[in-house]
């Protein structure tokens, strides 16, 4: 991983914008960085430092300042949290399940009361159809 830093001849937002979609889509380059004040462009990855010079020289004058090694941060352990204390379960007779659903329907047949029809009669009969 390399970084390059490259002095640019930035005149004006639209060449700016420019150049860093330039530099972002060539290959390799993970970060993109523009300092307006120096004009000074950053770009950081695994990339060829004289094409990305060649790409960028479409837009406006470009001059390699540095290229070297891209500076890793030292990252500290991650701190493993205290495990969570476990508390105890209530006995079993807390946890019951409620009573399953019993559901009750009353039917008489066609042959106790001859009147009526057969469809007519059950809807009659079941408590709180329909």
């Amino acid at each position: 991983m390399k970084k390059v830093v490259l002095k640019m001849d930035l005149h004006d937002n639209r060449v700016k914008q420019k150049a860093m979609k330039t530099a972002s889509g060539l290959s390799g380059v993970e970060s993109v960085s523009v300092d307006v004040k120096d004009k000074k462009m950053t770009l950081s990855g695994d990339i060829d430092p004289v094409s990305a010079v060649t790409k960028l020289r479409k837009w406006c004058h470009t001059e390699i300042v540095t290229v070297g090694p891209a500076k890793e941060e030292k990252k500290e352990p991650a701190k493993v949290p205290d495990p969570l204390k476990l508390y105890e379960t209530y006995p079993f007779y807390y946890q019951m399940t409620p009573p399953p659903y019993r559901q009750s329907y009353y039917v008489t047949s066609f042959e106790e009361n001859s009147s009526g029809c057969v469809i007519c009669k059950i809807y009659l009969d079941i408590p709180n159809a329909i």
